[in-house]
């Protein structure tokens, strides 16, 4: 994926493929960024499509600032107009997942309201916050998966980021 703002690095590692992904904000809406995110947005299904193709054990891994359900943010009211919350972004996550790719966390916890990203200090220590980063796992990944969590415990340090790593574990392959 060729993009003047780097948003997309690709590796194998240990015969996995893992993609980072940056999805742009898009904010404000309307405007030129959120054409933007939504262009590119588009590239990046089309390249996810190519890599579920393949049949390689893939793990799609970032910040994609999309809320993709009503159970993945605090209080969507207040949200509304973000472009994290746009019928656009979240029909757009919703054709991701419809190639084949598992949320691993989501998987996992369907029900909890489990959230990545805290806008501040308060909002953190009120546990109002969105779920925007995902560990999206291509089929062959899926049947090796073990454990899926947020690290929220690294939000809570001294100057952090507004994010919180999410991570899985996944059982060996002896193939």
């Amino acid at each position: 994926m060729n993009d003047a703002q780097a948003r997309y690095l690709e590796a194998d590692v240990g015969g996995v493929r893992i993609a980072s992904i940056y999805q742009p904000n898009g904010n404000p809406v309307p405007s030129p960024n959120f054409d933007y995110k939504l262009a590119w947005t588009e590239r990046m299904l089309l390249h996810a499509q190519s890599l579920m193709d393949s049949g390689l054990p893939v793990v799609l891994a970032g910040d994609f600032n999309v809320v993709p359900a009503d159970i993945d943010i605090y209080n969507k009211w207040l949200w509304r107009f973000d472009a994290v919350m746009q019928p656009q972004t979240r029909e757009a996550h919703a054709r991701l997942l419809a190639q084949g790719w598992v949320d691993a966390t989501r998987h996992l916890h369907p029900k909890d309201r489990i959230y990545t990203f805290w806008v501040n200090a308060s909002a953190f220590a009120r546990n109002a916050g969105f779920r925007m980063d995902f560990l999206l796992l291509s089929p062959p990944l899926v049947e090796r998966l073990v454990a899926a969590e947020v690290d929220s415990a690294h939000r809570g340090r001294e100057k952090p980021s507004d994010h919180a790593p999410v991570w899985v574990r996944l059982e060996a392959s002896f193939s």
